[in-house]
């Protein structure tokens, strides 16, 4: 018997957006459950699902509690062998469920699976997994890049991209799923690394294809996005240890020129108010290993970190 699949989808206003990732699902070539969690919209989102998608399960919150305890929440509201993770504001195409948890049938070795998300117009890849570099900062692997290097084995794969990322279960139990001290941003980089260091490997599916509107929440650059990403940031650092050893003068050296480029460009600073908040919500929780070798894109170095991030900042939202 095929496994069984729970997509689990979080919403926050925009009913238009996931009224169209619900139809694309609707077209899917495999079948699966749709578990729609409301994380406390103020538009009639919810009152649109229940009416227009009864098949659809909804989970709601009055409030918004985030995305990661959003998303933990649809993952145990289902039963599935295989978790799904699908933004609302990504259209799919009709095999791309099928193209998805095919390496998760195949190997029981797999734990995650990336898959290849695109920009508007098809033809610029806006994400195929994500990738780390030795100071585990994460960027979107081949943003920007034309959709036929799809199939490039560097950077590194790290691990799936949380927009759309499938899971085994038994993995993400493994590990505890989500960690909902990150509110926003950064959370599923910080999976990847748990997953791989519990010894689960991560494969690309570039056949599940998607396109990702990108930004359509929050909208693009915003201080809120910033200052979240920052938190991820900062807490990451102190749980991994980075300011110590012989990784810390480069993780130093470029926290340093991120948090100053984005002074220079967005006069605020929002991305040194988060990392610090990140930092001391990080006192609170255990260390983590780090992630092993294979995990780690070491070609990657200071500059190309820097331009990897001026890359991100400088998605433009469709």
């Amino acid at each position: 018997m095929p496994p069984s699949i729970d997509v689990v989808i979080v919403a926050y206003n925009h009913y238009e957006l996931t009224d169209s990732c619900l139809r694309h699902l609707r077209d899917q070539t495999i079948q699966h459950r749709v578990i729609l969690v409301d994380n406390g919209s103020i538009d009639d989102t919810r009152a649109r699902v229940r009416a227009e998608w009864p098949e659809a399960h909804l989970e709601c919150f009055d409030d918004n509690l985030g995305f990661a305890q959003a998303c933990n929440a649809g993952v145990a509201a289902g039963a599935g062998e295989i978790v799904v993770l699908l933004n609302n504001d990504v259209d799919c195409r009709s095999d791309f469920l099928e193209q998805l948890v095919a390496p998760l049938t195949g190997d029981p070795r797999v734990g995650a699976v990336a898959a290849l998300m695109l920009q508007p117009g098809e033809r610029l890849i806006d994400s195929a997994g994500l990738s780390a570099d030795v100071t585990l900062g994460g960027f979107p692997r081949l943003q920007g890049l034309d959709a036929e290097r799809a199939h490039s084995e560097r950077p590194v794969l790290a691990g799936p991209a949380g927009t759309a990322a499938a899971y085994r279960r038994s993995a993400w139990e493994e590990v505890g799923g989500l960690d909902e001290r990150i509110f926003a941003y950064m959370e599923d980089f910080d999976l990847a690394l748990r997953l791989r260091s519990a010894g689960w490997k991560a494969v690309l599916a570039p056949g599940a294809v998607g396109v990702h509107l990108g930004s359509a929440t929050h909208g693009h650059r915003s201080a809120w996005q910033r200052r979240h990403g920052g938190f991820g940031r900062g807490y990451m650092l102190r749980r991994y240890g980075l300011l110590r050893g012989r990784r810390a003068p480069r993780t130093l050296a470029t926290e340093a020129a991120v948090v100053l480029g984005d002074l220079a460009i967005s006069h605020d600073l929002a991305a040194l108010s988060g990392r610090l908040s990140g930092w001391r919500a990080g006192r609170e929780a255990s260390r983590l290993s780090l992630p092993p070798s294979e995990a780690v894109d070491n070609d990657i170095g200071f500059r190309d970190s820097i331009a990897l991030r001026r890359g991100v900042y400088g998605r433009r939202a469709a």
